[in-house]
């Protein structure tokens, strides 16, 4: 495993961390600004990352294979490429189109939430960047605030049509109690979990598409039964 001074020659200035998640009621409420009951789990993404003096931002990920572990992009050239940086673009277009300045950066990227199992990995790699981004950067930005960067990043960037609670609950969940989050007035209430009890998650072996999958069509079909 490379670390951070392997790959980029200095020791990174800032480390952030944001966990997975699991949801335990309501399901295709989150974008019909229903009710939700998600939890985080143990499994997290950490960011570490320098500041540079230009505007280059490169990525290095120990998640993914061969020569794509190392990509890069300029600040105000973000491009979809369809690939995991953008999520990592989204994040900065979304923290520059609320007015925060930006300088270029170095940023190493690890994961113990899996990828496509529907345990919320890109809402942990969005929020995990921009608590490495504020904190290198000192952005004014509060949690809540922060989620909405990620989900904006998530919906406009990236493509994907989810709503707010995965944002929510990997920014402003708590191990050991479950976030109750009206989606229409992102009212929350932190719910203790019984310390008897345990979660278990169950991997039915189907991956998890936000984009391409059928939670697009689901969301539609919630719409237009609203509607």
């Amino acid at each position: 495993m490379q670390t951070f001074a392997d790959i980029f020659g200095t020791s990174p200035a800032v480390s952030a961390e944001a966990p997975g998640r699991v949801n335990l009621i309501g399901e295709h409420t989150d974008y019909n600004g229903g009710f939700v009951l998600p939890t985080v789990i143990p499994q997290r993404t950490r960011v570490e990352l320098v500041p540079r003096p230009d505007a280059n931002v490169r990525v290095w990920s120990a998640n993914v294979e061969g020569a794509r572990r190392l990509e890069q992009f300029v600040l105000g050239r973000e491009a979809v490429t369809r690939t995991w940086l953008d999520y990592v673009q989204g994040v900065t277009v979304a923290l520059r189109k609320r007015g925060f300045h930006l300088r270029g950066a170095d940023m190493r990227i690890e994961s113990t939430v899996p990828i496509g199992s529907g345990l919320s990995s890109s809402a942990a790699l969005e929020v995990s960047v921009c608590r490495a981004l504020r904190a290198a950067f000192d952005l004014r930005l509060d949690d809540v605030e922060l989620a909405m960067a990620g989900k904006w990043a998530e919906n406009e960037f990236v493509g994907a049509p989810t709503g707010i609670m995965d944002q929510m609950v990997v920014s402003l969940g708590r191990p050991g109690a479950a976030l109750f989050l009206d989606t229409r007035s992102l009212a929350l209430e932190r719910i203790p979990l019984p310390p008897s009890i345990e979660l278990v998650v169950i991997d039915s072996g189907v991956r998890h598409r936000l984009v391409t999958g059928e939670y697009a069509t689901r969301r539609a079909q919630c719409e237009e039964a609203c509607r």
